[in-house]
């Protein structure tokens, strides 16, 4: 869908294009099935305030080129997209003012078409360059385009946060930080600042930030999903800056050296996860495993350095949990990509994985039996710093600003919980498989003895007042023995181990020959 001209008419106002561009993302994964579950919904924000002026009006500036190649890495086929320029909404000049929506990703024709001729923002009935507003322009996005949906808002800026020209750009800027870690939707929130120096007739820069929001769970697995892909990477190589969350996967805990224990095998895999093979017969001693570990720990929180936490961690596995003894309770000082070493005695719950003879280990037999498991790593009194890497780094892109102030932590984080995936592969044997095997056999041929020898006819020879004769009978059989007078005298009862008399009538001669015949 192209850009409709009416919303470039003051009138339409910001519900016209909030509308508008929430129709656009509604209806373009529905209409079409073969992606809807894959497909992402995008609004990217590209601020043209009068702030950003040296970026529209240098020559030589890549602002535009940037936001292109961003749109064209961030987004997947079937993703839907809305594109549109901000500043500060005004009766008669509103913001954010739609360019493009469409599903699917624009070629870089297309968006040079859209983004070539947009210049800087002014304010109506006048040259008065435009302000910019951040928080209403997010929260347009959030709430007008995507619709309260999940999906993923960009924000190009230069980071001067001033609606109504206020000059306290730093206030204005905390402001805006606090409305991302106060804000429910936004469940992640990353920062890339970008060296760009440009130069215009009025103002000059250094640099320039982009966001990233993913909003709902669902723009927060499509943000992880995009980051694993390596696609935004090929064009910003810059390492993110974490704004939200700073209570969850703040560290991870890599295993650097495992000592083996008798019947247990432990193993790094190429993701980082913990891998311990366990014998169904390993000795007793090792019902319970202990293996020593060795772990590197990593701040994951870029640019905050954990200056204190209080850290414990525990392993649970198979619906039973045990700690994990550290051999050190705190943490001092760790900076986001200086790890350090931490010694541990990590004991596998294993009381209740299945037993050698049990039903999941039998269906097993011959291969491994993979049990999931996780450790989970807690920090709690943690206090957050931004790390002093990061403060050079913005004071060389942004010389005289306070924006490091506006990445200050929240003092309601103290603490955070990180998980480690492991995995438990408990190897069975053939043995017991194959002895439960011929029991059956044998049972089945015991059971095959007995319905033979239940069915197959008998041969029996009783002499009845001196007489002999002959019978046939069968296992289960009662037969009535008869005198010349064609009296009965007697019952022959016949079971699987023999014949017996029964019911013999008084004074009637009969009795059963033996196994010779006499």
């Amino acid at each position: 869908m192209e850009r409709d001209p009416r919303l470039e008419a003051g009138g339409a106002g910001v519900t016209g294009w909030q509308r508008w561009s929430a129709l656009v993302l509604a209806s373009a994964v529905a209409s079409s099935p073969a992606v809807t579950a894959q497909a992402a919904s995008h609004v990217f924000l590209v601020q043209n305030s009068g702030w950003m002026e040296p970026f529209y009006t240098d020559p030589a500036s890549p602002y535009k080129a940037l936001v292109t190649e961003v749109v064209q890495a961030a987004m997947a086929p079937g993703d839907a997209l809305v594109l549109a320029s901000f500043n500060q909404g005004l009766p008669g000049a509103p913001s954010p003012r739609a360019l493009l929506a469409q599903q699917g990703k624009p070629n870089r024709n297309k968006l040079r078409g859209v983004l070539g001729p947009l210049e800087v923002g002014r304010k109506p009935g006048g040259k008065a360059m435009a302000d910019t507003d951040l928080g209403e322009a997010v929260g347009g996005a959030i709430d007008g385009a995507l619709g309260g949906k999940p999906g993923l808002v960009w924000l190009f800026t230069n980071n001067r946060n001033s609606p109504n020209n206020d000059q306290a750009t730093a206030r204005r800027n905390r402001e805006f930080y606090q409305l991302i870690h106060e804000g429910k939707a936004i469940r992640k929130a990353l920062a890339f600042p970008l060296k760009m120096p440009v130069q215009g007739a009025q103002y000059s820069a250094g640099g320039l930030m982009v966001y990233v929001f993913a909003v709902h769970e669902g723009g927060a697995r499509e943000l992880d999903a995009l980051l694993a892909s390596g696609r935004l990477k090929q064009v910003i190589t810059e390492t993110p800056a974490r704004l939200k969350p700073l209570d969850q996967d703040t560290v991870r805990l890599v295993p650097a050296r495992v000592e083996n224990t008798p019947g247990v095998r432990y193993a790094v895999l190429p993701d980082g996860r913990l891998r311990a093979e366990l014998d169904a017969d390993r000795p007793a001693a090792a019902s319970t495993p202990s293996a020593r570990i060795t772990w590197r720990l990593e701040n994951a929180m870029y640019p905050y350095t954990i200056t204190s936490a209080d850290i414990s961690a525990q392993a649970a596995l198979a619906g039973e949990v045990k700690p994990v003894a550290l051999q050190a309770d705190t943490v001092r000082n760790l900076a986001p990509g200086k790890p350090q070493p931490l010694a541990s005695t990590l004991s596998l719950p294993v009381a209740n994985v299945p037993g050698k003879w049990s039903l999941a280990a039998l269906s097993t037999a011959g291969s491994a039996q993979v049990i999931p498991g996780r450790i989970e790593v807690r920090l709690a009194n943690q206090r957050l710093e931004l790390s002093q890497t990061f403060r050079q780094r913005m004071a060389e892109l942004f010389p005289g600003d306070p924006l490091p102030d506006i990445f200050t932590p929240p003092a309601q984080i103290q603490g955070s919980r990180a998980v480690l995936p492991v995995e438990v592969r408990l190897q069975y044997g053939a043995g017991p498989l194959l002895a439960m095997i011929g029991g059956l056999f044998a049972l089945l041929a015991a059971a095959g003895a007995l319905a033979v020898a239940a069915t197959r006819g008998r041969k029996v020879v009783v002499i009845v007042d001196g007489e002999r004769r002959t019978l046939r009978t069968k296992a289960g059989a009662k037969s009535p023995l008869y005198n010349a007078a064609g009296d009965q005298v007697a019952e022959l009862h016949t079971t699987l181990f023999g014949h017996q008399l029964a019911n013999v009538r008084e004074g009637a001669s009969v009795q059963l020959a033996d196994k010779a015949g006499r």
